[in-house]
């Protein structure tokens, strides 16, 4: 059972961080205009109403008791973007373009190179880490399986270090948490 809402938390959490991330990006491009709504989209003023509903819920009422947790929350949140951020950037990047290239002639060259215009730089999280850059162009290039492997464990590695800065800021909010905001947290997804 506690994985299962454990495994329930995760995914919420991640339908957060992708539309925050979305969001976010179309906020940067100019998504406002003609194209398609969002133009007044203010990711700070998220985040905002984002900590407040986090204050809300945890039955903050007292300002000093914010002003001590408030860092920690934004800490959290901010390490849960990364860890999502590394899992999440190459999401909806890879394989060839279907099309056949700028020509549509399906040469493989034609191909990579429309794929490599048209792939968005940074994607919903900001640009990529080295890490992953390497590892996508290693996919790309069709690189021989052992420099695929060392490209993936150094993505692998960084993952590590990220999911390591989460639970390290989640520690450091669960031991200023009565055991209430604790499980209020966990069910929010914070911890």
């Amino acid at each position: 059972m506690i994985s299962t809402l454990k495994k329930a938390l995760i995914s919420g959490g991640c339908a957060v961080i992708l539309t925050l991330g979305t969001n976010t990006v179309v906020a940067q491009r100019g998504g406002g205009g003609g194209g398609g709504g969002g133009g007044n989209w203010d990711p700070a003023q998220f985040k905002e109403r984002m900590l407040e509903n986090y204050k809300e819920a945890l039955e903050v009422k007292d300002d000093a008791e914010w002003t001590a947790l408030q860092p920690k929350v934004e800490k959290v949140m901010d390490a849960r973007g990364e860890v999502m951020a590394n899992t999440m950037r190459g999401f909806g990047r890879g394989g060839r373009n279907r099309r056949g290239g700028a020509g549509g002639n399906g040469d493989d060259q034609g191909t990579n190179n429309t794929n490599q215009q048209r792939r968005p730089r940074g994607g919903p999280f900001g640009e990529p880490s080295a890490a992953v850059t390497a590892l996508q162009k290693a996919i790309d290039d069709k690189a021989p399986t052992a420099e695929i492997k060392e490209k993936l464990k150094a993505v692998q590695e960084e993952a590590k270090v990220k999911e390591a800065a989460l639970v390290a800021a989640q520690d450091d909010l669960r031991s200023v948490l009565t055991p209430r905001q604790e499980a209020i947290a966990t069910l929010r997804g914070l911890l």
